[in-house]
């Protein structure tokens, strides 16, 4: 059974919602942060209801909402959604006002949406959908965790047309803790010259990127999703090699048949080494593409990458803005996405031309 990505939308710190190029002018960041470019909300959330909604809940009701509509779907057969750091604006806003107030006369909203699962609730409110709606909180395999659990509702034929979503934000105290922690540049940095910084740290980003899977075929559907891999801890690049090899004998292919390999590098040094390293080696012959300097980086960001790629089967072409590296000119018509989160979290997704 084949699994297909039916239609997608992504609510990024790029032009990526309601553009009609999926990839247009690139707008450039100056410093460690990348804050996601919001759409009118009112066209897909009632007024009302946005007022007591905070920044991600926002991005990922009007993606799902948006992705429906592109699909041509009223109620999904599932709602499952990735996430690593929730709903943070709402954890932080009521946290503060439990040492504002000494614990005294506390409003219960924050805490209430504070939990990592009220995205999916929300989208599921909106719509009425009373089925399965399930949402992962796996670090940097948050989204590929989603996924993973769709395919197999599909596989079981639990559900069909099922939406999946990645979504994560930054608020300007989880930027400052993460600061703190190294894992932002000290200097500033544009988002244009972040591969050629050559120094420790990245930017942070955030968004919400949704997708409707379906085992029906379609001449809508955007490309196949042919399978997916999460790797924990790998020991060494050998290892990674070899996983990352095995991957793609199992769905038989060899790395010569792939087009793209879209990569997840991020800007900071001790982090990119793994991929410059499969980049002389294993992707060597192949087309490369980044996405990360768009984005920005967050542990659901390959979400980003997944929706990047399906557009990129969808409309043929591999937009100037992410490419990398370009040894063959060809339509691309099997993507394969590298990512890792921390050195600690990998995946791999395969994407195919239908």
């Amino acid at each position: 059974m084949k699994v297909y990505i039916r239609s997608t939308a992504c609510i990024s710190p790029q032009n990526t919602f309601g553009s009609e190029s999926f990839v247009g002018e690139v707008v450039e960041y100056h410093g460690g942060r990348l804050k996601a470019i919001e759409p009118d909300y009112k066209a897909f959330v009632d007024p009302k209801s946005l007022r007591r909604m905070s920044h991600v809940i926002k991005m990922g009701v009007a993606a799902a909402m948006d992705c429906l509509v592109k699909g041509d779907v009223d109620i999904p057969g599932a709602i499952i959604t990735g996430t690593a750091y929730g709903c943070l604006e709402d954890t932080v806003t009521f946290l503060t006002r439990i040492i504002e107030q000494a614990e005294e006369m506390l409003p219960p909203t924050a805490f209430i949406q504070s939990t990592h699962n009220t995205v999916g609730a929300q989208i599921a409110l909106v719509l009425k959908c009373h089925a399965y709606n399930n949402t992962f909180v796996h670090k940097g395999i948050s989204f590929e965790s989603a996924l993973l659990d769709a395919i197999m509702l599909l596989k079981e034929n639990e559900a069909d047309n099922i939406l999946v979503g990645g979504t994560d934000e930054m608020t300007d105290t989880s930027f400052t803790i993460l600061s703190r922690l190294g894992l932002y540049k000290r200097m500033p940095c544009s988002n244009f010259n972040l591969y050629a910084s050559e120094t420790r740290g990245t930017v942070g980003g955030e968004g919400a990127a949704f997708f409707l899977l379906s085992d029906k075929t379609s001449e809508k559907n955007l490309a196949e999703l042919i399978a997916i891999r999460t790797i924990y801890k790998p020991a060494s690049m050998e290892d990674i090699e070899k996983k990352v090899l095995l991957f793609l004998d199992e769905n038989a292919l060899k790395i010569n048949d792939i087009d793209l390999v879209i990569t997840g590098r991020n800007g900071d040094t001790a982090h990119d080494n793994i991929y410059k390293q499969l980049n002389l080696s294993l992707f060597n012959h192949v087309n490369l593409a980044n996405y990360k300097h768009l984005c920005g980086e967050y542990p659901t960001s390959s979400a980003f990458a997944l929706w990047l790629g399906a557009n990129i089967i969808k409309e043929g072409i591999v937009p100037e803005a992410v490419v990398e590296r370009s040894t063959k000119k060809v339509r691309p018509q099997k993507i394969l996405v590298y990512n890792h989160y921390q050195k600690i979290y990998h995946s791999l997704m395969l994407l195919s031309a239908i």
